[in-house]
């Protein structure tokens, strides 16, 4: 099964439909099997109190701090999901929106949203997990900032919700933008697989492209990050993302990495069978040999090419009789 890749819009259209469609393409372009969004209503996900987190601050510079201003200029209405929606649909690309509110899950579920994902910020939310596990729908959950108990109780509402094993893949993930290589903990990601004998993936945020890649090496079949068109346009997100080049670096080298993680099967490769003959060696005389005489250390040695009797039966053939008459360098 081929990897799932997510390129996480997110806000970076910044509140534009025009700009949300030049990431759908750039996400088209780069070969990518979903591109996500996120859904909410401003007045549902944050009180009018609520400050920016430290990296919004950091990102936006604006001078001001509140959550709910930021929020409220990147909203999407529904006529802008259906719009997208339908251009994804154009573009033959799976759209994808994270909801942060009821509503919000409402929405998408009567536009007909296939897979469901759950941010890192909801896996403590009963009620909203509740929710969507009530849907039966395909579900990624990520889990940023949880312990593995927190997974387990979030997994176990989603399961009496009514939503499959099967239809669940929980994502390793670090809610820091961007997250420092000392945080990553990757090999967390087999711990949740195993854990729950569960299918597992990664959501990133570190800046660059290796550790997704790694990801895919340790087994992930979800894959999940953020993109936009330029780092350097003003908004909460767009510094800890991909440009649009190495976006299309990822994908590629995800789908090398999944063709070159292969069968599990140890056996020579097609492309390499060709040179057993060049490579290996065979047992061939060390001098010239007479009809009748009994190979010895003196008489025969271990030479290229290969296609010969394999040095592996020396010990075999060390005291028999040669057959015929051999000069230096024949293959025995």
């Amino acid at each position: 099964m081929s990897v799932f890749i997510i390129a996480e819009a997110g806000v970076n259209h910044n509140g534009s439909v025009r700009l949300a469609k030049e990431l759908i393409d750039v996400a088209v372009e780069a070969g990518v099997d979903a591109v996500k969004f996120q859904t909410f209503k401003t007045e549902n996900l944050v009180s009018k109190t609520a400050q920016k987190a430290d990296y919004q601050k950091e990102n936006m510079n604006d001078g001001n701090n509140s959550q709910f201003e930021m929020l409220k200029k990147l909203e999407l209405d529904v006529t802008t999901h259906k719009e997208l929606m339908e251009y994804c649909q154009s573009k033959n690309i799976m759209f994808l929106s994270t909801p942060f509110d009821h509503e919000s899950i409402d929405m998408l579920e009567e536009l007909g949203l296939e897979i469901f994902k759950i941010p890192s910020g909801e896996i403590t939310n009963l009620p909203y997990l509740r929710h969507i596990g009530s849907l039966g729908k395909e579900v990624i959950l990520s889990t940023g900032m949880s312990d593995i108990g927190e997974v387990e109780d979030a997994l176990d509402i989603l399961y009496k919700a009514g939503t499959k094993k099967e239809n669940i893949t929980v994502l390793h993930a670090n809610t820091m933008y961007p997250t420092p290589m000392q945080d990553v903990n990757l090999r967390a990601m087999q711990t949740l697989g195993a854990t729950f004998d569960i299918a597992y993936g990664y959501s990133d945020h570190t800046l660059g492209i290796e550790v997704p890649i790694a990801a895919v090496a340790l087994g992930a079949t979800v894959i999940e990050k953020h993109f936009t068109l330029d780092k350097t346009m003003q908004g909460p997100d767009h510094k800890a993302s991909l440009e649009p080049d190495e976006l299309k670096a990822m994908v590629k080298a995800v789908r090398n990495i999944e063709i070159a993680l292969g069968s599990s099967i140890k056996k020579p490769s097609p492309s390499e069978i060709p040179n057993m003959k060049v490579a290996r060696k065979s047992l061939v005389a060390k001098c010239s040999i007479k009809k009748g005489e009994l190979f010895s250390e003196e008489n025969i040695t271990v030479k290229r090419a290969g296609g010969g009797i394999s040095p592996m039966r020396w010990d075999e053939i060390l005291g028999s009789v040669a057959s015929k008459d051999y000069e230096m360098d024949a293959v025995l």
